[in-house]
């Protein structure tokens, strides 16, 4: 299969940023975090949370949060409970839109994820914790307040 790195706005549950490839990589990950960060436009002083994969703990991705002023959040070791807002994400695409999907080619995949997170997720899907409203209307309205 592939692998990929996204990055959620807890405000709105909304997926600022994310990226694909055929492994996790500090390339992959640092990919994901200048999508995100030009989608938001640069913002300073984030918490950013991820697991403890080496590609997250690399000295060039830290470097990179630290030069953005970036705070880096990590989950306690072998605890997934401490990301609970992105597994449950990926819970919701796999049971959503990938079960009982086959896909010929990587490319295949990586557009069928594409389209779910960047239309239906973002734009269509309602969510009880965003007041029945999709991450992309939820974020506008806290974004004016």
């Amino acid at each position: 299969m592939f692998q990929k790195a996204h990055i959620m706005h807890l405000c709105g549950r909304e997926i600022a940023g994310g990226a694909m490839g055929e492994r996790m990589t500090k390339d992959l990950v640092i990919s994901c975090f200048n999508q995100a960060k030009g989608r938001r436009g640069n913002p300073k002083n984030v918490l950013l949370h991820s697991d403890r994969g080496s590609q997250y703990c690399s000295h060039e991705y830290q470097n990179l949060l630290k030069k953005n002023n970036f705070n880096c959040s990590m989950s306690r070791k072998g605890n997934c409970w401490d990301n609970v807002p992105m597994e449950s994400f990926w819970g919701k695409l796999k049971q959503e839109w990938l079960n009982d999907q086959h896909f010929k080619t990587r490319e295949q995949a990586k557009s069928e994820i594409f389209w779910y997170i960047e239309v239906y997720y973002r734009r269509k899907r309602l969510h009880a914790g965003n007041g029945y409203k999709t991450p992309e209307e939820y974020t506008k309205l806290a974004a004016n307040f």
